[in-house]
């Protein structure tokens, strides 16, 4: 490897001799001696006197869990990029130049040789994952012509054993399948760096219009990318299969079903298009493949290369499965879980979320209420997580003309909008959702805040993002209620707060057309999405082009600070500061002797107690 070809003699050679001048050109460019070293040694240790790789090898180097059930989904990506460019002759033999080729593709390396992009790249993991045979899909699928739920998420419930799904799903053909099945810019890019673009300029693509992602596989393939989310260099996955117990798979399962609904959409066909697995990943899902880098370079690193032992010692058997895992996040919490951050992290950078979260409220433990979310949030001056829980208010619940949910709906805009899942199962009742912002909280009075980087989101039962707009700029407001203006709340892609003037006494709280408000006493939330306005300060969803609404009560709701140590020293030092205030304020006194008449003099002036917003951090 890492010999050069010249033009005379590319268009005489065959695919699998172009295939290896390819892993040379990629060894020597993407790869350090000592990472070409490492990677030589890891695979003769692998394939042993067979020369090539095996599945169960993979597996069980890479430290697959069992009950994910996802080494063959997994081995099937391999193969087929095993055989770069050309894929046509997919699967390949994994051998150590198609290696080379896998591993530079899977953890970007490529594009310090290819130009490219990240959405280049999907095809070739979308071609690993689907599979060709129409009539095959056809003839299962005519045997089982019902779909439903759960063969839709594809497989058993999550915790109660390996994860199975679908073995082949019906695949169906894109409205426009010409733009999308054309060979990718990948593709072309290789063929021009081995200098044989016109020889082999023309080949016939290998995704077809037929091509589909069964639920199952791609369900399988989001199991293991939650898992590994978090990983970080030569770190053990058998580390992180800890979070694997009954409990954590079940929620880890959960989270990977609504991520799968986001692939699946409206659709009756259990099985992903490469339409729509590029316009998820690409509007709410970026980063979901950024774990395949720490787990896959994990063959650039022997065990047998210990540069920290000396001459004559002997090799060390130490297993980095048995170090301690840092801990992704320090406080336990109702919303937030493994499942969940990961899900976070697939767009949202990693380096922006692991263990560099702090829990700054939580309604379970501060209290509902707007001045405890206000103590607690504040002052903290790096970007926040803002998630919300609750449960759908039935349709039936606006219908009684009593009790707090009547109130809520009377507040907003009598316009009723279907949900936004049409799923009607009990468990997808639950519904969360989440705003992201750079920048401090603080009251609104006449302008939002917030800016181009604050992202609405939605993780359950369906996952979703919502980018900001750069024209409308009602991003955040904080608004607590007041007899001279509309009833207060957190919102977001609201209009800001008016003044109620003599004339117009309406309570109804305006609305965005792509918005997410929570009423003043954290009881009751809605999220709207009018497609059909367009417009707002936060775009309209890429994958769900209708109109919905989802009217909630609030279970939970939590906020998170994202940064280091040092801002959260800074936070700790704020809070004791306001502690030292509030006690200093009730000690207060006018010399009288008497500390509780003085006291109550200067509530009564409004300087301390109730009548002052600093006056406690209760």
């Amino acid at each position: 490897m890492g010999q050069g070809l010249s033009n005379e003699t590319t268009a005489s050679l065959s695919h699998e001799e172009l295939n290896k001048a390819l892993a040379g050109k990629f060894a020597e460019e993407c790869f350090t001696p000592i990472e070409l070293y490492s990677l030589k040694d890891v695979f003769a240790g692998l394939a042993g006197q067979v020369g090539h790789l095996k599945p169960d090898t993979v597996a069980q180097f890479l430290e697959l869990p069992e009950i994910l059930d996802v080494s063959t989904v997994l081995f099937q990506i391999m193969s087929y990029i095993g055989a770069f460019p050309f894929l046509q002759d997919a699967p390949a033999i994994l051998g150590l130049e198609q290696m080379v080729i896998v591993i530079t593709i899977l953890t970007g390396r490529y594009r310090k040789v290819l130009l490219g992009g990240s959405s280049d790249r999907l095809k070739l993991l979308f071609g690993g994952l689907a599979i060709l045979d129409r009539h095959l899909s056809e003839s299962k699928l005519a045997r089982h012509p019902s779909s439903s739920t759960r063969q839709r998420r594809g497989g058993t419930t999550p915790g109660t054993g390996p994860i199975s799904g679908s073995t082949v799903d019906e695949p169906k053909e894109d409205s426009n399948p010409g733009a999308d099945f054309d060979e990718d810019g990948l593709v072309f890019s290789a063929l021009e760096a081995l200098g044989c673009l016109k020889p082999y300029g023309h080949m016939a693509p290998s995704i077809t219009p037929d091509s589909m992602i069964p639920a199952g596989s791609m369900r399988k393939l989001v199991l293991l990318l939650l898992l590994i989310a978090p990983l970080g260099p030569q770190e053990s996955l058998e580390a992180y299969s800890t979070r694997l117990s009954e409990d954590d798979l079940e929620n880890l399962g959960y989270t990977a079903d609504c991520v799968l609904e986001t692939f699946l959409g409206s659709g009756e066909v259990p099985a992903v298009g490469l339409g729509r697995f590029r316009a998820v990943i690409l509007t709410s899902m970026p980063y979901i493949f950024d774990g395949f880098t720490a787990l896959f370079e994990h063959f650039l690193f022997s065990k047998n290369l210990e540069f920290h032992r000396h001459l004559g010692d002997p090799p060390t058997t130490a297993n980095l499965a048995q170090q301690p895992v840092q801990p992704l996040f320090e406080s336990t919490a109702s919303i937030m879980n493994f499942g969940i951050l990961s899900q976070l992290s697939f767009f949202i950078t990693g380096t922006s979320l692991f263990r560099r979260l702090r829990l700054l409220y939580s309604g379970d433990e501060d209290g509902f209420s707007m001045g405890s979310f206000e103590s607690r949030v504040f002052n903290w001056r790096a970007p926040t997580l803002l998630l919300v829980s609750g449960t759908r208010l039935s349709a039936e619940t606006g219908r009684s003309q009593n009790g707090p949910a009547s109130t809520f709906l009377s507040s907003i805009p009598a316009q009723r909008l279907p949900p936004g899942n049409k799923n009607e199962s009990e468990r997808e009742e639950r519904l969360t959702y989440g705003v992201y912002l750079s920048q401090p909280w603080k009251h609104t009075y006449r302008e939002c805040f917030g800016n181009e980087e604050t992202v609405m989101f939605q993780l359950q039962p369906v996952h979703d993002v919502f980018h900001a707009s750069t024209i409308n700029k009602d991003y955040a407001s904080f608004t607590k209620s007041s007899p001279s203006s509309l009833p207060g709340g957190v919102s977001f892609g609201c209009p800001p707060p008016q003044p109620i003037h003599a004339y117009r006494r309406s309570n109804i709280m305006p609305l965005g057309p792509v918005s997410l408000m929570v009423e003043d006493s954290f009881e009751y939330g809605v999220f709207t999405h009018n497609y059909t306005s367009q417009g707002g300060a936060f775009q309209a969803s890429a994958t769900r082009q209708f109109d919905f609404q989802d009217r909630f009560e609030v279970s939970s709701i939590e906020v998170w600070g994202l940064g280091d140590e040092e801002e959260a020293k800074r936070q700790t030092e704020r809070w004791a500061w306001e502690a030292r205030e509030a006690e200093a304020r009730r000690r207060v006194n006018l010399g009288t002797g008497d500390i509780e008449a003085d006291r109550a003099l200067l509530e009564m002036a409004g300087l301390v107690g109730a009548n002052r917003s600093g006056g406690s951090v209760a």
